[in-house]
């Protein structure tokens, strides 16, 4: 970086100083280093974030989402391209990437010895990504590119790892590679370039609006991040449609259930979720009830339901039976 006179913030009414930029490049490139601390940060929150995924945990994916080693190169990489730094770019660059091939192996591993017969609603919330995923990685990244500018809200970058959550989707990866699941693994690495690149782009707007670049060296970066976010724009809004549509089909189940089928009438239902990721979609029912559910009454239920919706499924349904015990007369 040289001497020049910098820019205009919008975040306070005096133009940063040359020593305050020069300052902020030390940090993030401090930030971006491949050492042995990083790569500690980056086994022991995949190593969580696996585990927790494989247990169906959320308060153990939280634990691996706060450590967040991924934000730092992220971040430096935006400022890196900000002020035309190859030097941070490249350093940057090659913490993600390591930093994700090493998760990505792990993952795969772990996946591997300890086999996964059945994929929890953790995982499966991470394979589906959609418009709303972008919205959030975007907005959890400007806050995160503050934090790193304002230190009175810097304690806010745990909240924001957790909001943007860029290492479960890492190990998601993993896991699905390690059960030969690509449909699992695909969705799961659209998710993880939509929160790289949502971070990425609002980080490089807040330093850009902090006055750390003006807008001439920083039109090339902005231009590359804008394109690639707004390519993803098309699969993540058709994933964003079909989540549309899976949450109207999953109504049209719960009514046509409760109100359209004799069998499950007298029935309380207490829980009913769908795994899209299986084909047929598997419809699983928690349901209370006194009297015996017989897998003829089951079957019957299965091919309404196909019929209704106009698609197979396959149900299983768990019962817990209600026995009325009244004392002797």
């Amino acid at each position: 970086m040289t001497r020049k006179e910098q820019p205009h913030s919008w975040f306070s009414r005096k133009p940063l100083t040359w020593q305050q930029s020069r300052a902020m490049w030390r940090d993030l490139w401090l930030e971006a280093s491949l050492d042995f601390p990083y790569l500690a940060l980056i086994v022991s929150s995949c190593a969580i974030a696996t585990f927790g995924l494989v247990a169906n945990s959320a308060a153990v994916i939280i634990g691996a989402m706060i450590i967040a080693p991924l934000m730092l190169p992220i971040r430096s990489l935006a400022f890196g391209g900000l002020i035309g730094s190859w030097r941070l770019i490249r350093k940057s660059a090659l913490a993600i990437l390591v930093g994700t091939i090493i998760a990505l192996a792990i993952a795969w591993l772990l996946g591997l010895l300890i086999g996964i017969s059945e994929f929890g609603s953790e995982i499966q919330a991470r394979s589906q990504p959609n418009l709303l995923d972008l919205g959030v990685a975007i907005t959890a990244g400007a806050i995160s590119g503050y934090a790193k500018i304002e230190p009175k809200i810097s304690g806010t970058l745990a909240g924001t790892a957790i909001a943007v959550a860029l290492m479960p989707p890492v190990c998601t990866i993993g896991l699905g590679l390690s059960q030969g699941n690509w449909v699992l693994s695909l969705g799961a690495t659209l998710l993880y370039i939509t929160n790289l690149l949502g971070i990425a782009l609002s980080c490089l707007l807040v330093f850009l609006l902090a006055g750390y670049s003006n807008f001439h060296r920083a039109r090339n970066a902005l231009i590359l991040t804008s394109i690639l976010t707004a390519v993803l724009l098309i699969p993540l809004g058709i994933s964003f449609a079909t989540l549309a549509n899976q949450a109207r089909l999953e109504r049209l189940i719960k009514k046509a259930l409760l109100q359209r089928t004799i069998t499950f009438q007298r029935a309380e239902l207490l829980e009913s979720s769908i795994n899209w990721l299986k084909q047929p979609p598997r419809v699983r029912l928690v349901v209370r009830t006194a009297e015996s559910i017989t897998p003829r009454q089951v079957e019957l239920l299965e091919e309404f339901i196909t019929k209704e919706m106009g698609r197979p499924f396959q149900l299983n349904v768990l019962v817990s039976k209600v026995n009325e015990v009244t004392a002797p007369e």
